[in-house]
């Protein structure tokens, strides 16, 4: 297997510390927009790096990315790029007709004038619009397949498949406890897509209603988390998970919830109050700025924030229906300490458990065991084998009966 990893920012990095230990694939091109850290995430491989070399290429140019898939004797793509560049790349593979992976799926865009009680555009919609061609190229894309979405509806479907007759709601449940020395609130992921996420409007499915939104931050609950983290509020946040499992799982409910916090949904409501540019005076003379922009650019890159970071992140698919006439209820999660992920990997804990996800998958692609053709997610998968494969990674999985 020979690799065009697209984007190394902190989540590609991740993903080259983690596949330079795997002997699954013979050749991995390493390409961002900013050359520089293209060759900084090769050379940090030191040894390892032997099967892995540093480009530089612009995501939203389609055609100079087919010219690096050619040049490099690429057969499977792999987007570590944010949401914006999803289709170019997605459009670029299957013009080359390679496989795809990405971690986020196309944007969505609100319904006109009911954004709080229908969808408009969903995540997803124009990748999956697209099934048909790619099944016609006989070539997968694996949409959604980090840790969420990803690991999140391996989850689902192992509970679908091994753990319950009858599902009433699956509800993806994220949360940390996380801490960063020296800021009252920084983030750990991608500032531009969490904003991103959170301002949309969130998706709920119901079986019989099909998908409707409802307001940002709604429905909050306090959910307990594993292993020390503890009672976490959460609330409705947009998220693929509830675009992908519906389509091949049978559940009454399906749910993304999120744990933020109470500082960063006060930012956040205010953002959403202005999220359109405004102008602003500026030595230049008068520009227009979105609010949303300089809240991202003023915060930290979370890549770089590992060494200041301390606790453990939680993703998890809590599933609740019936197994054998019974009523049950089951949390299935995956936890990472970041003081681990930094001593083994020198990647913060958030982005380390995101990269880990695509690696395994192209594992199973490479070997077979995972395989198909058309636009699926990771639901669509065997998820046995992806569960034992984290286990071989050395990063295990837990389940609580709840």
């Amino acid at each position: 297997m020979r690799v065009l990893l697209v984007g190394a920012g902190g989540v590609g990095t991740a993903i080259t510390r983690i596949a330079a230990r795997r002997p699954f694939f013979e050749y991995m091109a390493v390409a961002d927009y900013d050359m520089a850290r293209a060759e900084s995430a090769v050379a940090a491989l030191g040894e390892s790096g032997a099967r892995f070399g540093a480009l530089r290429l612009d995501a939203s140019d389609p055609a100079a990315v087919r010219a690096a898939l050619e040049e490099h004797r690429c057969d499977v793509l792999l987007n570590a790029t944010d949401p914006r560049f999803v289709m170019p790349l997605f459009e670029a593979a299957l013009a080359h007709r390679v496989h795809y992976l990405d971690m986020a799926m196309s944007l969505s865009r609100p319904h006109p004038s009911r954004p709080y009680q229908e969808c408009g555009v969903k995540l997803g919609d124009a990748q999956f619009d697209r099934s048909a061609d790619w099944e016609a190229a006989g070539r997968l894309a694996l949409v959604g397949m980090g840790v969420e979405p990803g690991l999140s509806d391996v989850f689902a479907r192992y509970a679908s498949d091994d753990l319950f007759d009858e599902i009433d709601e699956i509800g993806i449940r994220d949360g940390a406890d996380l801490t960063v020395d020296g800021y009252d609130f920084a983030p750990s992921f991608n500032i531009w897509t969490t904003i991103e996420e959170c301002l949309n409007p969130p998706v709920v499915y119901e079986k019989g209603r099909g998908w409707f939104t409802t307001e940002p931050f709604s429905d909050p609950e306090v959910f307990d988390f594993p292993e020390g983290i503890g009672p976490v509020e959460c609330v409705n946040v947009e998220h693929e998970e509830v675009l992908l499992v519906p389509r091949r799982l049978d559940a009454r409910r399906v749910t993304f919830k999120y744990g933020l916090g109470d500082e960063f949904i006060g930012v956040l409501r205010t953002l959403h109050k202005r999220t359109e540019p405004v102008s602003v005076k500026s030595g230049a003379g008068d520009v227009m700025v979105s609010p949303r922009n300089v809240v991202a650019a003023c915060l930290p890159d979370p890549a770089g924030l590992g060494e200041r970071m301390h606790g453990k992140t939680c993703a998890g698919t809590w599933v609740k229906g019936v197994k054998d006439g019974r009523p049950r209820e089951v949390y299935l999660y995956h936890v990472v300490d970041n003081q681990w992920s930094m001593r083994e990997y020198g990647s913060q804990a958030v982005v380390w458990q995101t990269a880990i996800n695509p690696v395994a998958a192209l594992e199973l692609l490479a070997g077979g065991v995972w395989g198909g053709s058309g636009v699926l997610g990771p639901e669509a998968m065997p998820p046995r084998p992806f569960l034992d494969l984290l286990t071989e990674y050395g990063t295990p999985w837990g389940m609580r009966e709840q």
